[in-house]
């Protein structure tokens, strides 16, 4: 044994250059092949915890847009003549393009025992309680990718669904974008819970949530700017701004005139309005006022909410489960309650939900203090099988979030004939 060990040392000695190339090359093949296996495991772990039983998908529909009941008219006058001469009949019907709607995505999202497949393919449009519930049919990774093109009476809209949420044995965490823009909805919110099982059917849980909004709940700025006030030397306060200066800010512009009955020689005297083109749109204040300031009104609003930031609050949550499934009866009920506790950590306070009813005659009360609120949802899924023939399901959800509600309700029974 020796002897082998001083001739083995002997040929590294005598062969030093072509034994560090060789060791050199015998590392870079140790890497690769670790580094191949390492790869290949992370491959295999993100297959299993990620896309196994995920399905990707992509979508669509088209069909035809709404129909008026009955044609509108309206007369416009002949060029060749005057107000008195025959008029052209302009049919003034709506018609809109058809609507279509397209999506992609991907989702990997478990059903509770009494939900069903409700198609034999996936388009991105199907609601689920995972959504809402604090609790999943199963712990572990869900999620859904899904995005949206749809177009409804001639209208386009673009919406999405990002949502990924994991559920454990006493933790419940999930990351949720959604907008859908038919309805105005636009919301982030992500939250952390923990989660305690009370026997096998209820659980409670508690946490916080972040929820991140562009529309300004809450927030009216025409309002604001027409009850701003301002006080003289002599103490007397008046409005700032009067409702026809919102004309005189877009170019509009009032003229006095004198009218004249041609029967009774009895006198009017009102204001026209002109827009800044120098045509009549109004002939008189309160035609003004009722027909061309509310369009104006919506106009200062969405600039001023186009001025303002994004808000990002957070607030404790609190949540229940209660799941009850055998083939011939179920219950799911749920429940999220935020607590009156909301902390803005992102846009401008004066302009939040929490000063929305501290606005008033001469602008922001600052004596007030912030008005908290409290947000929530709920929703059940109720079925029974009565013998072999007869089935009642009742479902639904509500949800209140800032100004906004959304409800839905289905309920029916199934009779089949054996």
């Amino acid at each position: 044994m020796g002897l082998f060990f001083l001739v083995y040392v002997y040929y590294l000695l005598t062969n030093y250059n072509r034994t560090i190339m060789l060791n050199k090359s015998l590392i870079v093949i140790a890497l690769l092949v670790g580094s191949f296996t390492a790869n290949a495991q992370i491959l295999k772990d993100v297959y299993k915890d990620f896309l196994k039983y995920g399905t990707v998908y992509a979508a669509g529909d088209i069909s035809n847009s709404i129909e008026a009941a009955e044609p509108t008219y309206f007369l416009r006058t002949n060029q060749d003549g005057s107000i008195y001469s025959i008029p052209d009949v302009v049919d003034n019907t709506p018609i809109y393009p058809y609507d279509f709607r397209y999506g992609f995505g991907i989702r990997k999202l478990a059903r509770f025992g009494y939900e069903r497949k409700p198609k034999n393919f996936y388009d991105g449009t199907e609601s689920q309680l995972t959504f809402s519930a604090p609790s999943s049919a199963v712990t572990g990774l869900e999620y859904q990718f899904h995005f949206e093109k749809e177009r409804w009476r001639g209208e386009d809209f673009t919406n999405h669904n990002f949502f990924l949420k994991h559920t454990g044995k006493y933790h419940i965490v999930k990351v949720q974008s959604r907008q859908v823009d038919k309805i105005n909805l636009n919301f982030n919110s992500a939250e952390v819970r923990a989660r305690l099982p009370i026997g096998k059917k209820f659980s409670i849980s508690a946490g916080a949530i972040a929820r991140g909004h562009e529309r300004a709940y809450g927030y009216n700025p025409i309002e604001i700017w027409l009850n701003e006030q301002t006080t003289d030397e002599n103490g007397y306060t008046y409005p700032t701004n009067q409702w026809y200066a919102l004309g005189f800010e877009y170019g509009y512009s009032d003229h006095f005139t004198t009218y004249t009955d041609q029967t009774t020689g009895e006198e009017t005297q009102d204001w026209i309005w002109k827009d800044a083109d120098g045509n009549q749109v109004a002939s008189s204040d309160l035609d003004f006022r009722e027909s061309i300031l509310p369009g104006l009104m919506n106009r200062f609003n969405r600039e001023a909410w186009d001025e303002l930031d994004s808000w990002v609050e957070v607030a404790p949550i609190i949540g229940l489960d209660f799941y009850h499934y055998k083939r011939d009866f179920w219950f799911h009920g749920y429940a999220n309650y935020i607590l009156p506790y909301h902390r803005y950590i992102k846009g401008d306070e004066r302009a939040s939900y929490l000063n929305r009813n501290n606005w008033g005659k001469g602008g922001l009360i600052l004596d007030n203090e912030l008005e908290q609120w409290v947000d929530y949802s709920f929703g059940a899924s109720l079925g029974t099988k009565l013998g072999k023939n007869i089935g009642i399901f009742v479902e639904g959800e509500y949800s209140k979030m800032w100004d906004s509600k959304f409800y839905q309700t289905t309920f029916g029974f199934n009779y089949t004939f054996k």
